[in-house]
């Protein structure tokens, strides 16, 4: 595998929608990351959501990218999967939320008719439960996978050459990566 130089820029990103229970997994992945690890000033950790085409500014400055989100691989749900590279682009998001909605295969598309696209990819995608769950909660299997997918990132980054820090205590709720209370603490607790 190729290591990186501290010159290497570096994203880490989830992507999905926290509104559609497992389709989250991306975002609630990337968010415990960003709370448990800190990380060197060349890698940044990013909430995508469902930001779309607007990531293409974020793929183009980054030469490394590891992205979280719920992919349907048709495997057994909470089931982790790690694509690399050039297998990446094949593989599209979950579900759309309307048929204008842009996949993360059309980002990637798009940076790399810019070429700009970042020399290594890696996915680690998790095969989701329940997708219609409006409102909804990661399902059990897709919770259970965050603190493994994160383990993931963090052996590709030592790959890479690029040392993360545990934090002794994760970061407070002043410094979440999501505000406004839609942080997995505080969304996920809705009543029954």
């Amino acid at each position: 595998m190729p290591t990186s130089s501290q010159r290497d820029r570096i994203l880490v990103l989830g992507i999905g929608n926290i509104l559609w229970a497992d389709e989250g997994f991306g975002v609630r992945t990337v968010e415990e990351f960003h709370r448990r690890y800190a990380v060197p000033d060349n890698v940044t950790i990013l909430d995508g959501g469902t930001q779309g085409l607007y990531l293409v500014n974020y793929l183009e400055e980054a030469d490394r990218l590891i992205v979280f989100d719920a992919i349907d691989y048709g495997l057994a749900p909470g089931e982790l999967k790690l694509v690399r590279d050039d297998e990446v682009p094949r593989f599209t998001g979950a579900k759309k939320m309307s048929l204008h909605q842009t996949g993360f295969q059309e980002v990637i598309s798009a940076a790399d008719l810019l070429g700009k696209c970042p020399k290594h990819l890696v996915l680690i995608g998790c095969q989701p439960l329940d997708l219609e769950d409006w409102g909804g909660p990661l399902t059990p299997p897709v919770r259970e996978k965050i603190a493994p997918a994160i383990d993931l990132a963090c052996r590709i980054l030592a790959e890479w050459g690029v040392t993360v820090s545990r934090r002794g205590v994760p970061l407070a709720d002043t410094e979440r990566l999501l505000a406004n209370d839609i942080d997995h603490a505080n969304y996920e607790m809705r009543p029954a």
